[in-house]
């Protein structure tokens, strides 16, 4: 089983976007794939489908959520959370979701070490359950970012290699030292960037030919970090199949897609099966 954590810690760079196209893209290709939602927005929760209630009585997510994993080591292990994804995929995905409640109970659980842990413990005991674990980190610099990093072998950061994106490329780096050194102590090897992500690409021309070449330069020499060679640019159809709903009787209930599933022959599906397929080559998987 291989753990991919998706982080930046610049917000709107495409990551909950990378985060659930590429698990569809790997479930299409046959793999079995865990989904982590470790972000207090939730928005890979919402975008596989999970949340569909309107009223707080209706919620039920609020104690089968990732908060549980991370909050005891004694109870709530991943069979007794994951839920599988709801008309996102075909096939669908497991899922670990994420709940709001994540942000009451950090100041807690940034006091207690063992929190950091319990997500690898956990998923050490599901090994054989899955190839792939993605985890969708926040876009911050707390201990939910801290878990995922912990957790993870690997890290994909997705950036639409603006200024602001870039300059937090630095602060990724330091986040990444910080977290090698506590995996040292725990005699695991260190986390490895696979690479940025261009995501959320501008598809104008000009762009394209006099300016993006000289942002990736920026990435590979200025930051000394490795550049996925797929791009994901930004279209309409990934943007909309997220915000797909469908009818329950008078009310109208979110029902995003995959992008396979929402418009399969469009070039967003294209560019998310190169990605799946460079990311398995790097990671040594079969594909």
């Amino acid at each position: 089983m291989k753990t991919i954590a998706i982080y930046h810690n610049k917000g709107g760079v495409g990551k909950t976007t990378t985060a659930v196209n590429l698990a569809a893209g790997l479930r299409n290709k046959g793999k079995k794939v865990l989904l982590i939602d470790i972000d207090a927005q939730a928005n890979s929760t919402f975008a596989t489908g999970l949340i569909k209630f309107e009223f707080e009585e209706d919620d039920d997510l609020k104690h089968k959520n990732v908060l549980q994993l991370i909050s005891s080591a004694d109870f709530d292990f991943i069979p007794d959370i994951v839920r599988r994804s709801s008309g996102f995929n075909h096939p669908e995905i497991d899922v670990i979701p994420s709940h709001i409640t994540l942000i009451d109970q950090q100041q807690h659980l940034t006091r207690i070490a063992a929190s950091r842990l319990r997500l690898l413990f956990k998923l050490e005991k599901i090994e054989d359950d899955y190839d792939i674990v993605i985890i969708d980190a926040p876009p911050s610099r707390d201990l939910y970012a801290e878990i995922a990093l912990i957790t993870a072998d690997y890290l994909i950061i997705p950036s639409d290699l603006k200024p602001f994106a870039n300059q937090g490329l630095n602060n990724v780096k330091n986040f990444v030292a910080e977290v090698n050194e506590f995996r040292s102590n725990l005699k695991k090897e260190p986390l490895e960037v696979l690479g940025v992500l261009p995501s959320k690409v501008l598809t104008n021309n000009r762009f394209l030919q006099h300016i993006f070449p000289r942002l990736l330069e920026t990435v590979e020499i200025r930051y000394s970090l490795p550049v996925f060679k797929t791009i994901i640019y930004e279209r309409v159809a990934l943007s909309n199949c997220v915000n797909q709903t469908s009818n329950m009787g008078v009310r109208e209930i979110p029902s995003p897609k995959s992008i396979f599933e929402y418009e399969p022959h469009c070039e967003s599906v294209r560019e998310f099966r190169n990605l799946s397929t460079e990311l398995l080559k790097k990671i040594g998987e079969s594909t």
